[in-house]
């Protein structure tokens, strides 16, 4: 009789310890069930990403990163028609980001260009000055 008295308190106690945990844990299994909404926002500021970096230059100073964009954004829009929202949202936040590199490795292109430029300028300014010192 004490053993069976005995389990039955240890399996309350332990019965007390665990319902936090699994209370936390259903909650989480939940949220990871509920279906997500549908990222028409994110695809639409991943493709306004990939315009921009079209503008700026990106097709011609970084065609990779302006590829590898482009392609997880058409794999979105694929993901999005096959109601696999939370894999298109990933692909588009994706998507965005290789824009935004593309826009900065375009802008560094340009900067590196630009210093060059001046580089060489500044080299003719000084070979001009000293054949004709004052």
């Amino acid at each position: 009789m004490n053993i069976l008295l005995l389990t039955q308190s240890v399996a309350q106690a332990a019965s007390r310890r665990l319902t936090p945990w699994l209370a936390a844990a259903a909650l989480t299994l939940a949220a990871c069930a509920s279906p997500q909404p549908a990222p028409t926002d994110q695809l639409a500021v991943s493709a306004a990403a990939i315009d921009q970096a079209v503008s700026a230059g990106a097709a011609e100073l970084a065609p990779v990163e302006l590829g590898a964009a482009r392609l997880k954004l058409s794999r979105a829009n694929e993901a999005l028609r096959a109601n696999d929202n939370m894999q298109a949202r990933m692909l588009a936040e994706q998507s965005q980001a290789d824009a935004q590199l593309a826009i900065t490795k375009t802008r560094a292109a340009k900067a590196q260009k630009a210093a060059s430029a001046l580089a060489e300028d500044r080299k003719v300014l000084r070979e001009e000055m000293q054949r004709n010192p004052k």
